[in-house]
């Protein structure tokens, strides 16, 4: 179907372009921006009079919860979620049952996904099989099924030996491993240590649960030469380390989540489950430090870190019940927040959800607005007020510690290879 998209402010990171023009789409693809040519003919023109003409999202931190969670979300919920928040693309952890270890259940997930015709899925690889951190799975195979890398999810590679092996064996075919810095034993609390926690009587995370495995992590990097994503980057102290680790030159990314972003340790209140997060809200000077490292590029993506939780799950007390919280109907309006209120600016809060994950995922096709590009494309306007409220969210997990909150900006129309997949 062709498609003009006029009268917006057209704004793509990947190319700096910013400017007031039409979109022009035609079998899928981008044709042009700026003027529309004069033999296009549309069959549907969208008007984007006052709204931002983006990349679609593109979200490296989103789990699906199926197969073997579907209690907790199902693909067609989270994807009809990811398209409502202008999510075109999702990367999903290997952890769900069974493990993503062999690449016959990556072609599955990823064929039930393309069924679906909502966003694009990109799964991530176990490092090991059944995410047991004893015997490396075939990395090859699994490329070769749809995998953009390989991650232990949640689940700390206590084996050193084993990690310097999958390192190793990642650098000889230059795939990358995404790695969540946290320290096993230290890691066990349920609130990031501190005075709040103390006070509440929960067990604290400490801050060297993140910088112990960080230390680990870049000596592994400098013997194998070997790629690694950080996931979920989470203090100041951390923050630091990475930032001397790129000044040293290791093929190094992180990210951060919106949690972590927003959020702090006072915001659990008075044990409030949906605070209750993997890694664990931090103090406001982790907050501070996160934000400007976001702004100048040490953490390279703002992730939602999506995790649908059931409600018997989170009606637990605190310290039992489930991490984790729902998040793809939020990462646009809490990047756009955070843009304006740290003073990054529009085009870096754009940018850290859409091109720059892209690249990282190493999918040039997507998350930007370039000429022959997949369409996906992401209409927000800027001007929506609205509260999260639990139910309205298209997630099948209703809880996240950001209900109530009072948010600007929503993605009014979804475009995934052409087609409108979501219109409010």
């Amino acid at each position: 179907m062709n498609i003009l998209i006029t009268n917006g402010r057209v704004i793509d990171p990947a190319s700096g372009l910013d400017q007031q023009g039409d979109v022009t789409i035609a079998d899928g693809k981008i044709l042009s921006i700026g003027a529309t040519p004069s033999d296009f003919k549309a069959e549907r023109t969208l008007d984007a009079s006052g709204c931002i003409v983006a990349p679609g999202l593109v979200d490296l931190a989103a789990r699906l919860r199926e197969p073997g969670y579907e209690h907790e979300g199902m693909l067609d919920s989270e994807m009809t979620a990811a398209v409502a928040g202008g999510v075109t693309s999702l990367v999903c952890p290997p952890d769900t049952d069974p493990v993503l270890d062999e690449p016959g259940l990556v072609e599955m997930l990823k064929f039930r996904a393309e069924k679906l015709q909502r966003a694009r899925l990109f799964p991530l690889g176990a490092v090991t099989r059944n995410l047991a951190g004893e015997v490396l799975t075939e990395m090859v195979a699994l490329t070769e099924a749809g995998c953009v890398g390989f991650s232990q999810a949640d689940v700390p590679l206590t084996n050193t030996q084993v990690l310097q092996r999958a390192l190793s064996y990642a650098a000889t075919f230059g795939y990358t491993i995404w790695l969540r810095p946290q320290d096993r034993d230290l890691g066990k609390g349920v609130a990031a240590s501190g005075a709040l926690a103390t006070r509440l009587g929960l067990a604290g995370v400490p801050v060297a649960a993140e910088t112990i495995a960080l230390f680990t992590i870049f000596e592994l990097m400098k013997s194998t030469g070997a790629r690694v994503h950080l996931c979920r980057l989470s203090s100041a102290a951390g923050v630091a380390l990475v930032r001397a680790a790129k000044a040293e030159g290791l093929p190094v990314t992180c990210d951060v989540s919106i949690n972590s972003l927003h959020l702090t340790d006072t915001d659990i209140g008075y044990f409030d489950s949906r605070a209750r997060l993997s890694p664990p809200l931090r103090q406001q000077r982790d907050r501070d430090a996160l934000s400007a490292a976001l702004a100048d590029g040490t953490i390279d993506v703002l992730v939602s870190d999506h995790t649908p939780v059931d409600a018997d799950a989170k009606t637990l007390p605190f310290a039992e019940s489930e991490p984790g919280a729902t998040g793809l109907e939020l990462l646009l309006p809490l990047a756009l927040q955070w843009g304006e209120r740290s003073g990054a600016g529009l085009s870096r809060a754009l940018q850290v959800v859409t091109s720059a994950p892209a690249k990282l995922i190493g999918a040039p096709d997507v998350g930007s607005l370039v000429a022959g590009a997949a369409a996906d494309v992401c209409v927000i306007d800027p001007s929506i007020e609205w509260q999260v409220e639990a139910d309205a969210l298209r997630s099948q997990g209703k809880h996240t510690p950001f209900i109530g909150y009072a948010l600007q900006g929503r993605a009014r129309c979804t475009l995934v290879d052409g087609r409108v997949v979501h219109e409010a």
